[in-house]
């Protein structure tokens, strides 16, 4: 599987933060045998996330991953920006990932982590902290392949 994971945050966009959960997000995905086949940074700007996105798509990434932006903080817009191209959105992931974040920490609650389906991928909104990432990632990976599948054999909104 083709794998696009794209780093959501201005400071490490701008180069003023190490991007931690980006190499984070690609080691889990290369343990799971997927291959990383594009990675990104941008900032918390919606525009940037959805043009990221779309691009990866395009180059046959059947999952892309983002990291960042989904808390409550006013720059926080990758959920939006999700919704704002997507053609169905998979409330089951974002529902599975709270729940089981919830047992390792309470401020999960807040989290807007999704899934949905961008043009021919899935896309997973997770979050920004590295663990919290990977964490997310494994508690939802074993329906991914499936979902890929079935993303990658819908018509695009294009």
């Amino acid at each position: 599987m083709q794998v696009g994971i794209i780093t959501v945050s201005d400071r490490a966009s701008q180069g003023i933060y190490e991007d931690l959960g980006g190499p984070a997000l690609k080691k889990a995905a290369e343990g799971y045998g997927w291959t990383v086949a594009a990675e990104a940074i941008v900032p918390d700007d919606m525009h940037r996330i959805q043009n990221a996105i779309r691009s990866f798509s395009a180059q046959g990434c059947g999952l892309v991953l983002t990291t960042g932006g989904t808390g409550i903080a006013e720059r926080d817009v990758t959920p939006e920006a999700i919704r704002g191209i997507m053609r169905v959105e998979i409330p089951g992931f974002g529902e599975v990932m709270r729940m089981k974040s919830l047992e390792l920490t309470p401020n999960a609650i807040l989290s807007r982590s999704l899934a949905a389906v961008v043009d021919s991928s899935l896309v997973l909104a997770l979050p920004g902290k590295p663990q919290g990432a990977v964490d997310c990632l494994g508690f939802v990976q074993g329906a991914i392949p499936h979902s890929v599948k079935v993303a990658q054999k819908l018509p695009t909104s294009c």
